[in-house]
């Protein structure tokens, strides 16, 4: 059987630092998305991003994955670390890249392709793998996010949940350290939120590495090891869920989690 473990989750790679962020800055223009963000992922945690839409979560996710490139701070993801204080090089760019998967809030799925050559392309394309050692282990991931049945068919006769779903074995196919999630479940109905979830909560109990931006906070108390607390592109306040959901320090902490359980009082 094809190994799709987590690249790093071996239990002498666990309890050590995989990811570090040091100084984070982003604005755009006049805007100042991101303003000097530090934080550590452990090897086999669970990191959640929560906070108020235009707080900077999706911006540190697409800083770590490079998609959009800081104006300064540090980022490392294993051995490999970019200072963004100076010229950042294309190389440098593409081998940050390629150390995480992200998954979007859409799927982004190519329509005239399967759902194994959707999962596949990456690693054949980009990665210039085999392509039968290839389809062996795309066909191994969507086992493992539960849609192995869906392997010959195309994403208009999926559905959104289990597209999104392809979009995670996707990211997988790539080998990532990291996997990075862009509140996933935002563009689904509430009845198909359930199935993304169980996938991301397996992955999590493997010891997949994993930065998630949600607002699911029953997720977050139950997968994971740390949660940051976002607004104004800082982070407000950061611990494990017990403290940060269920005790949190701040009053604006407080009203943002109170607006999202409670949302009619």
């Amino acid at each position: 059987m094809t190994d799709t473990t987590p690249p790093t989750g071996s239990t002498a790679a666990q309890g050590r630092s995989l990811v570090s962020v040091s100084g984070l800055a982003k604005s755009f223009g006049d805007h100042e998305v991101l303003r000097s963000i530090d934080f550590e992922v452990m090897t086999g945690s669970v990191t959640v991003l929560i906070g108020p839409s235009g707080s900077g979560k999706t911006t540190v996710l697409r800083s770590l994955n490079a998609l959009d490139l800081a104006d300064a701070g540090v980022v490392r993801i294993g051995d490999v670390e970019v200072d963004f204080a100076g010229p950042v090089g294309k190389a440098e760019v593409a081998t940050l890249r390629a150390q995480s998967g992200m998954v979007f809030q859409s799927h982004h799925l190519f329509p005239h392709l399967t759902v194994l050559e959707n999962v596949t392309a990456g690693p054949v394309l980009a990665q210039r793998r085999d392509r039968a050692a290839a389809e062996e282990e795309g066909r191994e991931l969507l086992r493992l996010v539960g849609i192995a049945d869906k392997a010959d068919a195309y994403p208009y006769q999926l559905s959104g949940g289990q597209q999104q779903r392809v979009g995670i074995a996707r990211a997988l196919a790539i080998r990532p350290q990291l996997m990075l999630f862009d509140e996933p479940t935002s563009a689904l109905d509430p009845e198909l939120v359930g199935e993304v979830l169980t996938a991301m909560k397996d992955l999590a109990a493997q010891g997949w590495t994993m930065v998630v931006v949600t607002h699911e906070i029953r997720f977050a108390q139950q997968v994971a090891d740390q949660v940051l607390f976002m607004d104004g592109g800082v982070v407000v306040e950061r611990g494990t869920p017990e403290e940060v959901l269920t005790r949190p320090r701040t009053e604006r902490a407080r009203q943002f989690l109170h607006r999202i359980l409670d949302p009619l009082d």
